[in-house]
């Protein structure tokens, strides 16, 4: 008997939401014929069942009794072309899989799964519910915003205004001009513990709460948001990075606000930045994205110079406000006892700051009690056992933490090394011990720590900023979550405890994020009736940081690090892409990783540093070598990396981890 031939049927290609690249032919369900791109099906999938996205025809190159049969088709809309042209871009721009990127746009499966109890009553929103009383520079900025969709093609734009503007009002008033066409806007927030302090204001603007996406929700709450979202129910999103990839099927308008922030980055699974991102996702649907921020990157400043983006700056701060003065503390002129690290003049400003009843603010980048915890009687560091980094003390729970793995010990009765008993010394400060000076030195004044660690959702960080609106705070004492715009009218004093944290390292972004950093902190000060006040403490003042803060001139100090740049051979004006070689064997992870920059594509405009250790050259039990790459803007960077990698084969036991466009080189 002679095997019958394959007879071509029409057959559809799903991409299914798993890590792998491309998408797979399935014959359509027997009733429903041919499908359309973007319908959303469920497929048996090995020994199991998942759902997928129809992604167009199948290629035809499978015996028909080879292919499986789609099983149902779920009763939802389907996934708009330009949603599935973003999730192919953004797989071929970082190099992940095309699954894996569509993952994103479902959250997980069981958020597209619609259920039978489930009722959403989506918000309805109205543009013209408050309309607050804008001055003139922020009336021009908002009418320029709110015209730009009606360009035939739309560019980004930043609105650059300095602390305390009113940036968010200004664009609200392109969120208006988006709601009033019906369309679907989306701001994006570089962390979920700004989202409530943000509701409040969008809800009193435009009458409704925003429809929310960020990992604070609850699954069912995701799921409701995801599916009106989808149906083009939910007008008015806000969210964090991950928003940007649900299935918009009339997205009007992008804000990314504070779109400096390195929180936009993504550094685990597909590796990609938010805000770059953004830019694309608005380009394939051809609408607008504003770009906000007091401290803009450089990146964008390199684009408006260049003509690419638009840009309206807004320059002073709204009704009688004025900005800060700063005073720089040189550290070097004190000697302070050594559980003292707030020098005399900032200790004289918090004095007088709690004697006229304001409020202040003091800054330090650093959690816990102490960044280090040592045996007198050795020397001995008490380490991560799984990580190149030492333990955190957090005095409030008595237990030492690593920041990177979270893995945690109670504080040893004796020293590992030594035996010593009662001989450990903690060792430079933390909020906590900022906090533990202020109530020895201050005892009347009333206290509360703002880090991330005690401010892990929207709700607390939201009763903080309560608190302190109702001042029933007298000193705040946080990491730099204090410096993501929020408003406080009675703050008059900030005290930065080590202004020069950030400048250590040999990140090229130190410089800039330290500004940034500086700045925006400096920010929080004076936004009511009364002039506000800013203590640097440093030990290096005559930094082209800290000199560039004290005299508020910003364009001078970009200007050096943009020439900088440009010497080295860095963004904006290069490439770079990183690429990091983990396992749990180091001669394993060492021997793959000089390999694989022997096999390196040649040529002069393709530079290949290392590999050398990471920063971390131990990161959760794990060994870490880094290659990092540099090429002109000139190079598709993503499609040479493809075609070098696509030759090598990479060890079970090992993980290559790409990064396009590094923003932390830890």
């Amino acid at each position: 008997m002679t095997k019958k031939s394959a007879i071509p049927l029409k057959t559809v290609r799903v991409v299914v939401p798993a890590p792998l690249d491309g998408a797979y032919d399935y014959l359509p369900p027997e009733e429903s014929g041919l499908l359309d791109p973007g319908a959303i099906v469920e497929v048996p999938f090995g020994r199991r069942t998942m759902l997928g996205v129809v992604w167009g025809e199948g290629n035809g190159d499978v015996p028909a009794e080879k292919l499986k049969q789609i099983l149902r088709v779920l009763p939802l809309p389907p996934v708009p072309e330009t949603s599935r042209s973003f999730v192919d871009w953004v797989a071929n721009y970082t190099l992940a899989p095309t699954g894996s990127v569509l993952k994103m746009l479902f959250g997980n499966e069981t958020l597209v799964e619609p259920k039978k109890k489930d009722a959403f009553a989506c918000p309805v929103f109205d543009p013209d519910c408050h309309q607050p009383s804008l001055n003139e520079e922020q009336h021009a900025a908002a009418k320029i915003l709110s015209e730009e969709p009606q360009r035939e093609k739309p560019r980004p734009i930043l609105l650059d205004g300095v602390t305390g503007s009113g940036k968010t009002e200004v664009f609200c008033e392109a969120i208006a001009s988006c709601l009033r066409q019906g369309k679907q806007a989306l701001v994006l927030l570089p962390e979920i513990a700004m989202t409530s302090a943000l509701i409040d204001r969008f809800a009193a603007r435009f009458g409704a709460r925003p429809v929310e996406w960020h990992s604070g929700l609850g699954n069912r709450q995701r799921r409701l948001h995801w599916q009106a979202i989808a149906r083009g129910e939910a007008k008015f999103i806000l969210g964090a990075r991950s928003a940007l990839f649900l299935p918009y099927p009339d997205l009007g308008l992008i804000v990314v606000d504070e779109e400096h922030e390195a929180a936009y980055k993504q550094e685990e699974g597909v590796i990609y930045h938010g805000r770059d991102m953004a830019v694309v996702r608005a380009h394939l649907g051809n609408i607008p994205i504003v770009l906000s921020s007091a401290t803009p990157s450089l990146e964008t400043l390199s684009n408006v110079r260049q003509g690419k983006y638009g840009a309206v700056v807004l320059h002073q701060r709204f009704g009688t406000a004025e900005m800060p003065a700063i005073d720089l503390v040189d550290m070097r002129k004190y000697k302070l006892a050594a559980h003292e690290f707030i020098a005399p003049p900032l200790l004289e400003g918090l004095r007088q700051t709690l004697a006229t009843g304001q409020q202040a603010m003091l800054f330090l980048n650093r959690r816990g009690y102490a960044p280090l915890t040592l045996c007198r009687a050795c020397g001995h560091r008490l380490q991560c056992p799984r990580c190149t980094a030492w333990l955190t003390q957090h005095k409030q729970s008595g237990r030492l933490h690593c920041h990177h793995c979270d893995y945690t010990m109670r504080l040893p009765e004796k020293c590992p090394s030594c035996g010593a008993a009662d001989r450990f010394a903690a060792c430079g400060p933390g909020v906590e011990r900022i906090a533990e000076e202020v109530k020895t030195r201050l005892p009347e004044a009333r206290l509360s720590v703002m880090a991330s660690d005690t401010l892990d959702t929207p709700e607390s960080a939201q009763a903080l900023v309560d608190s302190m609106a109702k001042k029933e705070i007298d000193i705040l004492i946080g990491t730099q979550i204090m410096a993501k715009g929020y408003h406080f009218p009675s703050l008059t004093l900030v005290g930065v405890i080590d202004a020069d944290l950030g400048l250590s390292g040999g990140d090229p972004r130190a410089s800039e994020r330290t500004f940034q950093l500086l700045q925006q902190m400096a920010g929080r000060s004076g936004r009511g009736e009364e002039a506000g006040r800013v203590f640097l403490q440093t030990v290096s003042p005559d930094h082209a940081v800290m000199k560039a803060i004290v005299k508020g001139d910003r364009d001078a100090f970009m200007n050096l690090e943009l020439a900088e740049r440009e010497a080295f051979r860095l963004p904006p004006f290069w490439r770079l892409a990183s690429l990091t070689v983990s396992g749990m064997n180091v001669n394993e992870v060492t021997t793959f990783a000089q390999n694989l920059a022997r096999s390196a594509p040649a040529g002069d405009t393709f530079r290949v540093l290392g590999p050398a250790p990471a920063p971390f050259a131990r990161l959760r039990n794990r060994f870490r070598y880094r290659l990092m790459i540099q090429a002109p803007r000139t190079v598709n960077l993503s499609a040479t990396l493809r075609l070098w990698l696509k030759a090598i084969k990479i060890p079970r036991t090992l993980r290559l981890a790409i990064d396009i466009d590094p923003f932390s080189f830890l």
